[in-house]
């Protein structure tokens, strides 16, 4: 093999492994903001938010099993767990939630706070070079959504205040 074909495959190597780990943290941060929103659906009283944030929490589900059909096709191992971040996050809720005497407002906020933070994993890994335009498409369906979801929350939290 000539040596331009030599770099060419490890470029494509470096690529696929920056895609797989990108994945894996994307993977994470779901599993993150899902179990974030069942928290959050098991601090409120409010029904209408329980809902809400059930509805989220299966959304990140479904997220997830996207991510996982990406990297099973692609031949790569799958992360099983949350970020340290994310366990941090959740207990920073149930902190909050305890001394604020579980304040819809609060639990907004902090819903605000880890969706702003999945967000910003999503703009990293679509910043990746040359990324396939079929990841691309189904990561950016979800990170819109993610942003509408952070909308939202950001609506209801100046409804409820």
């Amino acid at each position: 093999m000539n040596t331009n074909n030599s770099k060419i495959y490890k470029i494509i190597i470096m690529n696929e492994s920056k895609i797989i780990s990108g994945l894996n943290n994307l993977l994470a941060k779901n599993y993150d903001s899902e179990r974030g929103y069942k928290t959050a659906a098991e601090k409120t009283n409010n029904q209408v938010l329980a809902a809400y944030f059930r509805g989220k929490a299966s959304n990140r589900y479904t997220y997830g099993h996207q991510i996982k059909d990406i990297l099973k096709e692609m031949g790569g191992d799958i992360d099983k767990g949350t970020s340290i971040s994310g366990d941090l996050h959740n207990t920073w809720i149930n902190v909050k939630a305890f001394f604020t005497g579980n304040s819809d407002e609060s639990i907004l906020d902090e819903v605000e706070t880890g969706e702003e933070a999945c967000v910003e994993e999503y703009n990293d890994f679509l910043s990746i070079p040359d990324l396939p335009d079929s990841i691309r498409r189904i990561v950016s369906y979800q990170k819109h959504n993610i942003v509408r979801a952070m909308r939202k929350a950001e609506q209801l939290e100046d409804s409820i205040s």
